[in-house]
């Protein structure tokens, strides 16, 4: 490859375009101090791929941009471009397609460099190979500076080992051999990276399997859960039917009793008011076995009413059977009393009745007879107000009986 061109545009102390064509043979640059002899050499390296700014003479790789003077104001792009015969067709196989290659290097001002070969954008490591490949490039020894010849001389064999592979066209072998190593170690720490992830991923793995297996057999014990609550469900559902059809028992059995205890308080109600029509002349006594009928009545309506509620809500009698059974008992005792009583006032009753038409003498007599009527009355309110307790406590028992069925 040989070089045919160089141009400049706002490189240093260019700040026209300027164009530096190199002819076959020796092309010499002749000037005083100061004239821009360097910038070119150091253009040449730029646009080789020189990383250094140091290597610029410059502060900043963005001092290589034209700074401006008194006259020209600053820019803020500078570029360098140089232009190869590739005749010989010696480029690097992505280049090799055509007879001639352009190769610049344009910078803006906070931005970076930007290459590009025949128009194409390029990395900066392509075009470093593509140099080093014609034995040429920014650091190669074929740039001789002054006092390069000296440092030839003395430099170590390393240095001198360069020089020969640069003179022997090999160094682009090194330069691809260097990235080829850089990719390798990256390939290396994929590969490691790539182990750790298979790592954990075989321990998340192990996790899964741990929590498949605890879900089969969370799964197995659910079975066997709702199996159970099926079973208990069937077993309280069979319970409450047998508590039902006890309740329905117990609830026609206490119908029986309530109309029994109904008939009885009928029949003391009849002698109540026989014994009340019986005794004309004792009107204070009358008109106390008077209200006496009238609590009679209504209790009897209380009675009628606690009916209907036992009726409404029999279920809580299941429990309470036995305690019925007892009560059923004594309320017979209580109307057997009752039934004497009855009886002993029919006959008191008949007696006074005939001390009446004897002799009005005995009236005192038929008072005291009625004031144990009275307290007689007053015994069998007494036991009728505790039966109505009852009968108001079975409906409480057999409405907390109904809450609970409807609860279950």
């Amino acid at each position: 490859m040989m070089f045919k061109r160089l141009r400049l545009i706002g490189f240093k102390s260019f700040v026209e375009p300027t164009d530096f064509v190199i002819e076959p043979g020796l092309t010499g640059v002749v000037g005083p101090n100061g004239c821009g002899k360097s910038n070119l050499v150091e253009a040449l390296r730029w646009v080789m791929g020189e990383a250094s700014h140091k290597a610029m003479r410059a502060a900043d790789m963005n001092d290589v941009i034209f700074s401006g003077n008194q006259k020209r104001p600053a820019r803020n792009t500078a570029e360098v471009s140089i232009l190869i015969d590739n005749g010989s067709r010696t480029a690097p196989a992505q280049f090799n397609g055509d007879d001639t290659l352009e190769v610049s290097r344009r910078i803006e001002r906070e931005q970076g460099s930007l290459y590009r070969v025949n128009g194409r954008e390029v990395r900066a490591r392509d075009v470093q190979i593509l140099f080093a490949d014609a034995s040429s490039g920014s650091r190669s020894p074929a740039l001789v500076h002054q006092g390069r010849i000296g440092e030839i001389i003395q430099a170590k064999p390393e240095q001198r080992r360069r020089v020969l592979e640069e003179a022997a066209g090999i160094s682009g072998l090194h330069a691809r051999r260097h990235e080829a190593e850089l990719r390798l170690r990256a390939a290396e720490q994929n590969l490691t990276r790539l182990e750790d992830v298979i790592g954990q991923l075989s321990q998340q793995m192990e996790s899964l399997k741990r929590q498949a297996r605890q879900a089969v057999r969370y799964r197995a014990l659910s079975g066997h859960v709702r199996k159970a609550e099926a079973t208990l469900f069937h077993v309280r559902w069979s319970q409450a039917n047998t508590e039902v059809a006890a309740a329905e028992a117990a609830k026609d059995e206490s119908s029986r009793a309530v109309v029994e205890f109904t008939a009885a308080q009928g029949e003391s109600a009849t002698a109540q008011a026989l014994a009340a029509a019986a005794l004309p002349g004792l009107r204070n006594a009358e008109a106390e076995a008077a209200a006496a009928l009238q609590r009679l009545v209504s209790a009897r309506d209380a009675l009628a009413r606690e009916e209907a509620r036992a009726n409404e809500r029999m279920a809580e009698l299941i429990r309470r059977a036995e305690q019925i059974a007892r009560d059923r008992d004594r309320e017979a005792q209580m109307l057997a009393d009752a039934d004497g009583t009855i009886a002993r006032l029919e006959a008191e009753r008949e007696t006074l009745t005939a001390d009446l038409e004897a002799a009005a003498e005995r009236r005192a007599e038929i008072d005291e007879r009625v004031a144990d009527a009275d307290e007689t009355v007053a015994v069998t309110e007494k036991r009728l107000a505790e039966l109505t307790a009852a009968l108001a406590d079975v409906g409480a028992r057999r409405r907390q009986l109904e809450s609970a069925m409807r609860a279950n």
